[in-house]
């Protein structure tokens, strides 16, 4: 292992990681259409074209990656964590480790005739090597998601506390609805590959999933940040699509662990599921869902976030691909 061994995994960590089973794919319970609204940018035809030139040591090339945001191309090597009110964030991430600039790409900004731009997340190895210095080779998944992510990207440790998650929020909507498309690799099994050794064999489809989770939030003197979780809806799909336009998936509140349609994936988030989030004195911390709360208690904050792969961090099929569009919420 050379000095530099550590910086692509310090890039792919960060995505969420959920427990296994399989949904049906379409929620034919979802409630009739109502009031809509858009998330903020969230018909994806606006994107910040980011072109970031990498460090000598690993080839010097100028990278583009996207965020999604108002319209801008940035030529410099700076952080993103947000512009212009965008309140999304992805997978595509600059890290800078002890000097070296690198970057990652599985978030694509991608054309939809007639409908503008969409977004494509690609699952992908990531390969960086220099002779005699890197031979790394990780899987990487694409994933967009109300937050930030906390650039630039300086270590390999504690890879959940890059993400910023969700978003300040009181309503209380029926479901989330977007426009979607799947590709899956084809395999039957997933790989882990870390970028240390060799890769592993996963048992289990590869599935690209949407996770839209209410929280009820406080923060004790301490800084710690504590949430009961209000409404939940995580739906993984299990099938090659084309375009599937205005798919409504339900939100259901309380505590839902005696439902039919309950999965151990759809609960209360702990060890490597667990989200943080910046506490009230800038420390990012772990946001610990403590219980179930109330059907008819109000929430504080939302997290919406859309994976190509649904493993969590260097888990995942490469090829598996997920297109989302016009995401919007049903009141």
């Amino acid at each position: 292992m050379t000095k530099y061994s550590f910086i692509l995994p310090a890039l792919f960590a960060a995505t969420a990681c959920m427990a296994e089973n399989f949904p049906t794919d379409y929620d034919t319970n979802a409630p009739d259409q109502g009031h809509v609204e858009y998330v903020k940018f969230g018909n994806f035809d606006q994107w910040i074209t980011r072109n970031i030139k990498e460090s000598g040591i690993i080839g010097g090339k100028t990278k583009t990656i996207y965020a999604i945001g108002p319209t801008a191309t940035w030529n410099e090597n700076k952080p993103y964590l947000g512009a212009g009110g965008s309140p999304w964030a992805t997978s595509n991430v600059m890290a800078h480790v002890k000097g070296i600039y690198k970057t990652n790409l599985s978030v694509y900004r991608e054309a939809r005739p007639g409908h503008g731009y969409c977004a494509k997340l690609y699952t992908h190895l990531e390969e960086c090597k220099v002779l005699g210095l890197i031979n790394i080779k990780v899987l990487a998944a694409g994933s967009i998601f109300l937050g930030q992510m906390m650039e630039p990207i300086t270590s390999a440790s504690d890879p959940m506390k890059k993400l910023n998650c969700g978003l300040k929020f009181t309503k209380k909507p029926k479901a989330i609805c977007f426009d979607y498309k799947v590709q899956l690799s084809g395999q039957p099994s997933r790989i882990k590959q870390t970028g240390f050794g060799g890769s592993s064999k996963v048992a289990g489809m590869d599935m690209p999933d949407c996770i839209v989770f209410l929280q009820k939030r406080w923060e004790d003197a301490k800084g710690n940040i504590f949430a009961k979780r209000v409404g939940t809806m995580v739906h993984r799909f299990t099938k090659n699509t084309g375009w599937v336009n205005n798919a409504q998936f339900t939100i259901h509140y309380g505590d839902i662990t005696g439902k039919s349609f309950y999965y151990s994936y759809m609960g209360l988030t702990k060890g490597d599921n667990v989200r943080h989030a910046k506490n009230s004195k800038g420390k990012m911390v772990p946001i610990q869902e403590v219980g179930w709360a109330d059907a008819d208690e109000t929430p504080t904050h939302l997290i919406i976030q859309f994976d190509s792969s649904h493993g969590g961090a260097y888990i995942g099929s490469v090829g598996n691909t997920f297109w989302v569009d016009n995401v919007r919420l049903v009141y």
